[in-house]
């Protein structure tokens, strides 16, 4: 395997080539179109297609189906469970260039700043740092993905175990990648922007005969920032391969390397209860960011997706996918605000080395069958992975204390290394799922779902040569029953449950490695409803979101992990999505969030003053961290004709909490955005607009601390060309 990855990085294939291709091939462009016929309950009997396929430029906001909630393309009325799905249209009208540029139309959601070295959101309240998926296997590597290669994000609120297997408390996020189609298409686009952005994407998609495509996309970016020391330096590329070997057999290859190296940026200290008020750009870390703050991730995976139908009533998929991460970051950050008439923030310098190899194989079995009367869609799967992730840490010389208003920085040394962590973790999991959507009348349906987990954990500690292991046995069921009067409105209800392991998201360690799961449960009632003749779809849905036996500091002995912990999440959701008359697109959503901490014997220590008198804090009743009460999003696109249109829209986010001990807020905030394009046959003009008025938020802090507070980005622009053929 690791022959294989280094060969890809041999770069035999250049994004040089890219261009070249696109801007050579001469074949006539054809229009994409979507299929997104709303199919019946037996369409969950079905694999997901793997025909070649033409899509359409024709822009739809309108999600009908979802891939993920069910791990087979289905209906989203026949779902009884939130799920959020980010159009293509919606990315491109926006102008989207990250993943957390397109999760602002999910409502519920918080942002962390991921240590500034990963893509890291809160869902519903909770952490989903592992909760990342790519084509339905589990993307957990900490790295900031690229969104060359996506066609559309999905978002499943609530618990996931039940296909996914552990973690999502809040739920999961799945990106859909593009595949080869049956039609020659190419694109090759630059964009340039505010503080020296410089993009180029490619896509090259030839077929290979009747039976056969290749698809080649690829990105390079060269970028700076509104903050001083800000790069980021990203190329990515992405092969991908499709045979139909029979009438009945389909095999489809994809391969995908990223390389990302950008500042390790922290954000702005916190006093007073709030981010500290200095400008933008100021910066806290080395005066040679480049050479000393730095983040540097290279991802490189590949998949192998083989799908056969013994008649159109049974059919069988395997998916196979294999990665390597590699990690190297590097960062100055404050540890703590000495207040005093010349206030000063002590720091530290310390470097992060991860490396990680695994794979996931998943095989799914689906039948269509008639049983007691009724009609059953059954789904029958296995999936086997293992991972394993080195980790270690250390420390370098104090980098020397700064002012809080007004830093003035020097280099930061790498002299007087002290390592700190030398772990390697090893994780088996062996999931055994089963699910059935049945028709119980004209007018009612009802998903039932288990997964039985067998996740073996093993954990090694170099600097003092220790073994830790634990194996948890867990079953995640999912219940849900659908009323539908009529072809345009469903009415739901639905429990789910979910387990978090010691080892979810880090290495097994002394003071956890002898309790069991943390779980969580969803109770979630809800309707979704067209209007219009079925072109906008709208949802609403109210749910009880809980995880207990969190872990939680013995007062007596903060050593010493106890399974006491509660956090409760009381939400509604409303969204809705798709025409409101020609040329009228609209996507919306709002969140409303009732969310505590409400059993924990724990305590924070304040990271403001000198450490011999600092406060420490009781997290019980507080409210988690990053996690808005309200929070709502709306995008209104119009096509005015002849190729025009025009595009904006506003995020609100109410005020949230830096970390748990609630003594840092960051304020809520309105930000407006808008978008004018020109789009014709053989090219697209586009020019992005983000924070119109210029308006100073916070969009992000670290979740876990109160020192790290991120700023949103001030006005900027990004004008984009795009060539077709």
């Amino acid at each position: 395997m690791t022959a294989m990855f280094y060969q890809l990085q041999l770069k035999i294939i250049h994004l040089p080539v890219l261009m070249a291709l696109a801007s050579s091939t001469q074949l006539a462009i054809a229009e994409e179109k979507k299929v997104n016929a709303s199919a019946d309950s037996s369409s969950l009997a079905e694999l997901p297609q793997v025909n070649v396929q033409s899509t359409t430029t024709t822009p739809s906001y309108q999600p009908l189906t979802t891939k993920t909630a069910a791990k087979i393309e289905a209906p989203l009325r026949d779902i009884p469970q939130t799920v959020n799905v980010i159009t293509q249209a919606i990315i491109q009208d926006q102008g989207a260039q990250s993943l957390q540029d397109a999760l602002r139309n999910v409502p519920g959601i918080g942002f962390s700043n991921g240590d500034g070295q990963r893509d890291q959101v809160n869902i519903r309240g909770f952490s989903a740092i592992s909760d990342q998926f790519v084509d339905g296997f589990r993307d957990d590597a900490l790295y900031f993905r690229d969104l060359s290669n996506v066609e559309e994000i999905e978002v499943l609120k609530g618990p996931a175990a039940v296909l996914y297997g552990r973690g999502s408390s809040g739920g999961i996020i799945n990106r859909i990648t593009k595949k080869p189609l049956d039609k020659a298409i190419g694109s090759l686009t630059a964009t340039v922007g505010s503080y020296d952005f410089y993009r180029v994407e490619a896509d090259v998609n030839q077929p290979l005969g009747d039976a056969a495509a290749f698809r080649i996309i690829g990105a390079k970016q060269d970028s700076h920032g509104f903050r001083e020391e800000d790069f980021v330096k990203r190329e990515f590329i992405a092969p991908s391969l499709s045979l139909n070997l029979s009438d009945a057999t389909k095999l489809t290859f994809q391969l995908e390397h990223l390389d990302d190296k950008r500042l390790n940026d922290f954000g702005v200290p916190a006093i007073n209860g709030r981010p500290v008020s200095v400008s933008r750009k100021t910066y806290y870390g080395s005066s040679n960011g480049e050479k000393d703050d730095y983040v540097q991730s290279r991802m490189t995976a590949g998949t192998a997706v083989l799908e056969h139908g013994f008649n159109d009533d049974v059919k069988i998929r395997n998916a196979f996918r294999a990665y390597e991460y590699d990690l190297d970051r590097n960062n100055t950050v404050a540890v703590r605000v000495l207040p005093s008439a010349n206030s000063q923030v002590t720091r530290r310098y310390s470097t992060v080395q991860r490396q990680e190899d695994g794979y996931f194989n998943q095989t799914d079995l689906t039948i269509k069958a008639k049983g007691l009367g009724l009609d059953h869609s059954l789904l029958f799967g296995v999936e086997i992975g293992r991972q394993i992730k080195d980790n270690q840490n250390g420390n370098f010389a104090n980098p020397g204390n700064v002012s809080l208003y007004d830093p003035v920085l020097p280099r930061s040394q790498r002299t007087g290394f002290a390592a700190t962590a030398d772990t390697s973790g090893i994780s088996e999991t062996k999931g055994f799922y089963a699910q059935d959507l049945v028709t119980l009348s004209k007018n009612w349906k009802a998903l039932i779902g288990a997964r039985y987990d067998i996740f073996d954990q093993e954990a090694k500690n170099r600097l003092n040569n220790t073994k830790l292991s634990r194996v948890d046995k867990e079953i995640s069921p999912r219940a849900g029953l659908v009323y539908q009067p009529n072809d345009f409105v469903s009415l739901y209800g639905s429990y789910t449950k979910s387990f978090q392991p010691s080892q979810e998201n880090f290495t097994l360690a002394a003071n956890n490695a002898e309790i069991a799961p943390e779980e969580t449960t969803n109770y979630e009632v809800g309707a979704k409803m067209d209007f219009l003749d079925g072109n906008l779809s709208t949802m609403i849905s109210l749910f009880r979101l809980e995880r207990t036996n969190i872990k939680s500091a013995d007062p007596a002995a903060p050593t010493v992990l106890l399974p006491v912990g509660e956090q409760r999440t009381d939400g509604l959701e409303l969204s809705a999505a798709g025409k409101l008359a020609d040329g009228w697109d609209v996507t919306a959503g709002y969140a409303y969030m009732d969310a505590e901490i409400t059993d924990s014997p724990s305590t924070v220590t304040s990271v403001f003053g000198p450490t011999a008198t600092a406060k420490k804090f009781a997290i019980e009743g507080n409210r988690p961290s990053l996690t808005p009460r309200h929070s709502a999003n709306v995008w209104l696109s119009h096509r005015l004709g002849n190729g025009f249109g025009l595009g904006g829209g506003a995020v609100f986010v109410g005020d949230q909490y830096a970390s748990v001990s609630n003594e840092v807020k960051l304020p809520g905030y309105v930000r407006f955005d808008a978008s004018a394009y020109y789009e014709t046959k053989h090219y697209d003009v586009k020019l992005t607009l983000n924070n119109i008025f210029d308006r100073e938020y916070f969009i992000s802090a670290h979740g876990g601390a109160d020192l790290y507070n991120t700023y949103g980005s001030p006005r900027s622009a990004l004008l984009s060309l795009k060539l077709k053929y």
